[in-house]
C-alpha cells in the first residue's frame, strides 16, 4: 500500500545486489524440518543451552562478549550437530547478562556473526543476543495481569498509534518521551488541563491500542538516541525482541523487556488491550539478515531468475509456506502472547503470507485465548511467485479462520482513491460511490440490497462475518483524513471540511464490522500535508496535544460516537445473517445520500429501530422514514443521547455533509418511503 522502497533508502538496494549473489542453489525441500520447540536459548542458573537450525552449515561457532557493541570475544565455543539440521552447545555456569553471537561456515565461506533469529533479548542495535532470565524481567504484579474483558470481536474499537508520537510533543505532559514508559504515565495533561497519553485513551473509550512496530527494527541507531531519529519500524531485525530505542537503556536487554511488560500492564489496568503490528512478510535487509547468515536463501522466496522475489517492495519476501519459516512465525507470535500478554496482531502485507500459515497461526493463538484478534492488510505491494489461490489476500478472506482484513473499499469510498490525492470521496460529494458505502455498512458481507457490480474494488462479498472487516478512513499510511480533505477540497473553508470530517467519523463508527481510528483523528491530526512520513521528524508525526483543545468539539463528537457504539449492540452485530435480518437500506434517489434502518432490537439492542442517514452532498436533503416518534441523537454536529430532540412526523431534513442518527423505542407504524 505504501511506497516501501522509499522507506529504507538506496543503501538497501546495494545490499540486495550483494545478497542475491550469495544465495545457494540447493533444493530447500531437502532440508530437514526440526520438530522441537526449543530453538534458541534455554537458560538455567547452572547452564545454558543454545540451539540453532542451520542445515547447510559445515561448522557453527558460538561467541560470547562482555559488551553489547565492540570489544573482542571472551569465549568461543564450537557447536555440535544436533538432530534435524540443528547445531547445539551447552555452556556451564550462570551466563546471565552475557552477550553472544553465532557464525556459520557454509560452502567454504564464513558468514557474518549474528544473533539467532529466535533470540529473546539483544543489546544495542540488536547486533548481539543476550542471555536473560525472562522471569527476572516481570514487573510487580505481572503474574496477575489479565486481559480486559471482550465478549465479541465486533465490540472492538482499534486505535492505531506510533509509540513515539504519543509523548514527544512539548504539550504532552509526559515525562518518558518516546518510550514504553510514556504509555504508563497516569493523569498527564496538556497546558489547557485536558488529559493526554494513557488517560486520553481511557477518556476516548477505545478498546484496543494498535502499536506500529515495537519489535526490534533496523533503522534507528540505538547508540545515538540523543540525535533526532524517527522511523515507523517496518524494517524488522529481531522479531522476538522489543525495540530498544523505546527503552531507557537499549544496551541491557532485560530493560526493554521489563518496560514493554510495564506498558502492557498499564494498558490492561486501564481496560485497554494491546495489538502489535507485526512484519513477518519481509526483513529490513536481505543478504545480511539473521536468517540469511545462518540458512542462506531458505527464508525467502525466489523469482524465476533465481533472485529474491519482492512482493513487499522492500527487496525480499519471506517464504511462509516453507516449514521452518511457518514454524518460526507461529512460535514468534506465541512468544509475544505468552511472554508479553499481547492481545492481538496486525499483519503487515498479509497477502504475502499463505493461507495455511495464517490459519495455523489462528489455531495456535486461539487455543491459548479465543479473544485474541488477528487482522492484516489483504494485499501485497508487488508480484509474488506464491499462487493467488494460496495468498492471504482480501479476496481469500473467506478461506481464513478468525482473521480479518482492512476494507479499502470503504476507505476509498469515504475519502477517495488512496493514491490519487485530488480524488474526492463520498464525504466530499463524489458521485458513484453509494454501493461501495453500502458494502462498507454491511462490513463486506453478502446483503441482497447491495449491487456488487457497482462497488469500487470488490465485485463480491469477501467477509464471512462482520468480525472479518476492518472499517476505516485513514491510517499511518498516506495522508491523514484532514490533510486529504484539505487537498481535494482546496477552495472550501475549514468549517465546511470539518462537516465532511464528522461525516467520515460517523461512517466509520456506525457501520458494521470493526472500526479503526488513526491516532489523533479525534483531534484532527495533521502531518502538514506529508503523505509518506515514515522517517520524517517528530514535528511531522507527533500528536500535538494543543489540538485537543483547538478541536474539542471533534474530540467530544468522536468520544460520544464511540460511547454510542459501545452502548448499542445494533452497531456491533455478530454475524452476516444477523445483518441481513435486521439492516435494511432506505431507497434514495440522490447518489450522495445513503440511509438504512436497523430494526427489531437488533443484537439485543434496547432501541427498537435505529435510522442512520449519510449525506455526502452540499445540499440539504429531506428523507421519509417509517412514521413514528423519532429521537435525533446525532445531527451531524453533536451526539446527544440524554436529551435528544423529538421528531413526530415521517420527514427529516439531512444537512449537507452530515450524518443523522435517530432511534425509535417502538415499532414504526408503516414502512419507509422514498426520499422526497
Amino acid at each position: 500500500m505504501r511506497n516501501r522502497l522509499a522507506k529504507f533508502g538506496l543503501m538497501i538496494l546495494s545490499l540486495l545486489s550483494i545478497a542475491a549473489m550469495d544465495q545457494p542453489t540447493e533444493n530447500f525441500n531437502d532440508y530437514p524440518v526440526y520438530e522441537g520447540t526449543d530453538l534458541g536459548l534455554t537458560y538455567t542458573a547452572k547452564s545454558s543451552t543454545f540451539k540453532v537450525w542451520s542445515p547447510p552449515a559445515a561448522q557453527l561457532v558460538l561467541r560470547f562478549y562482555e559488551q553489547s557493541l565492540g570489544g573482542k570475544a571472551r569465549k568461543t565455543v564450537k557447536m555440535k550437530r544436533g538432530p534435524q539440521g540443528t547445531w547445539v552447545a551447552t555452556v556451564k555456569g550462570n551466563l546471565q547478562g552475557r552477550y553472544y553471537t553465532f557464525q556459520a561456515e557454509i560452502g567454504g565461506k564464513w558468514y557474518d556473526e549474528v544473533p539467532d533469529p529466535y533470540a529473546y533479548a539483544v543489546g544495542t542495535n540488536g547486533k548481539r543476543a543476550q542471555v536473560v532470565d525472562l522471569k527476572t524481567t516481570n514487573p510487580s504484579g505481572w503474574n496477575y495481569d489479565t486481559r480486559p474483558n471482550l465478549k465479541n470481536p465486533t465490540d472492538i474499537i482499534l486505535y492505531e498509534l506510533h509509540l513515539r508520537d504519543l509523548s514527544t510533543h512539548p504539550s504532552s505532559g509526559i515525562s518518558n518521551k518516546g518510550k514504553y514508559l510514556g504509555l504508563t504515565e497516569e493523569k498527564t495533561r496538556n497546558l489547557e488541563g485536558q488529559f493526554t497519553g494513557l488517560e486520553h485513551l481511557k477518556e476516548l473509550g477505545v478498546t484496543h491500542v494498535h502499536l506500529l512496530p515495537v519489535f526490534d527494527y533496523l533503522s534507528v541507531d540505538e547508540s545515538k538516541l540523543n540525535e533526532p531519529q524517527f522511523n515507523w519500524g517496518y524494517d524488522p531485525q529481531n522479531y522476538n525482541v522489543p525495540e530498544g530505542s523505546y527503552s531507557s537503556n537499549p544496551a541491557d536487554g532485560a530493560v526493554r523487556i521489563r518496560e514493554f511488560k510495564q506498558m502492557v500492564s498499564a494498558l490492561h489496568n486501564a481496560g485497554i488491550r494491546l495489538v502489535m503490528d507485526v512484519v513477518y512478510n519481509h526483513t529490513g535487509v536481505t543478504g545480511p539478515s539473521n536468517f540469511n547468515q545462518l540458512v542462506p536463501g531458505y527464508y525467502y522466496r525466489q523469482n524465476d531468475k533465481g533472485g529474491f522475489s519482492d512482493a513487499s517492495a522492500c527487496g525480499n519476501e519471506t517464504a511462509s509456506e516453507r516449514p521452518m519459516v511457518r514454524k518460526f512465525i507461529i512460535e514468534s507470535v506465541l512468544h509475544w502472547v505468552k511472554e508479553y500478554h499481547v492481545d492481538g496482531f496486525r499483519f503487515d502485507l498479509m497477502g504475502i503470507h499463505d493461507i495455511e500459515t495464517m490459519n495455523q497461526i489462528s489455531k495456535a493463538v486461539h487455543a491459548l485465548d479465543p479473544t485474541i484478534y488477528l487482522y492484516g492488510e489483504g494485499w501485497t505491494a508487488g508480484a509474488s511467485p506464491l499462487p493467488d489461490e494460496q495468498k492471504a489476500t482480501k479476496a481469500n478472506v473467506p478461506k481464513l479462520n478468525k482473521v480479518a482484513a482492512f476494507s479499502d473499499d470503504m476507505r476509498d469510498a469515504i475519502r477517495g482513491h488512496v493514491f490519487t490525492p485530488t480524488d474526492k470521496g463520498f464525504v466530499s460529494g463524489k458521485a458513484g460511490l453509494k454501493e461501495s458505502v453500502k458494502f462498507g455498512v454491511v462490513a463486506s458481507t453478502w446483503h441482497p440490497e447491495v449491487d456488487y457490480s457497482k462497488i469500487n474494488y470488490s465485485k463480491a462479498p469477501w467477509a464471512n462475518g462482520p468480525d472479518q472487516t476492518i472499517t476505516y478512513a485513514s491510517c499511518h499510511d498516506n495522508h491523514t483524513l484532514w490533510d486529504r480533505l484539505a487537498i481535494n477540497n482546496p477552495m472550501l473553508l475549514d468549517e465546511e471540511r470539518i462537516k465532511m470530517y464528522r461525516l467520515a467519523l460517523s461512517m466509520v463508527l456506525t457501520a458494521q464490522g470493526v472500526p479503526f481510528l488513526h491516532a489523533g483523528t479525534e483531534m484532527v491530526v495533521t502531518k502538514k500535508g506529508e503523505e509518506n512520513s515514515y522517517n520524517k521528524p517528530d514535528e511531522i508525526n507527533q500528536l500535538d496535544w494543543t489540538r485537543k483543545y483547538q478541536y474539542k468539539d471533534i474530540f467530544d463528537y468522536t468520544k460520544n460516537l464511540i460511547a454510542l457504539r459501545k452502548s448499542h449492540p445494533a452497531f456491533r452485530m455478530t454475524s452476516a445473517a444477523m445483518i441481513r435480518e435486521h439492516l435494511k437500506f432506505i431507497p434514495t434517489e440522490d447518489d450522495n445520500l445513503t440511509a438504512f434502518l436497523i430494526s427489531n432490537h437488533a443484537n439485543g439492542d434496547p432501541w427498537h429501530t435505529i435510522a442512520v442517514i449519510y449525506n455526502g452532498s452540499d445540499k440539504v436533503h429531506p428523507v421519509i422514514l417509517p412514521y413514528s416518534e423519532w429521537k435525533v441523537v446525532g445531527n451531524g454536529m453533536a451526539i446527544d443521547v440524554k436529551n435528544p430532540p423529538v421528531i413526530r412526523n415521517s420527514g427529516v431534513l439531512v444537512p449537507a455533509y452530515s450524518a443523522l442518527i435517530l432511534y425509535s423505542a417502538t415499532a414504526p407504524g408503516r414502512s419507509g418511503g422514498m426520499e422526497k
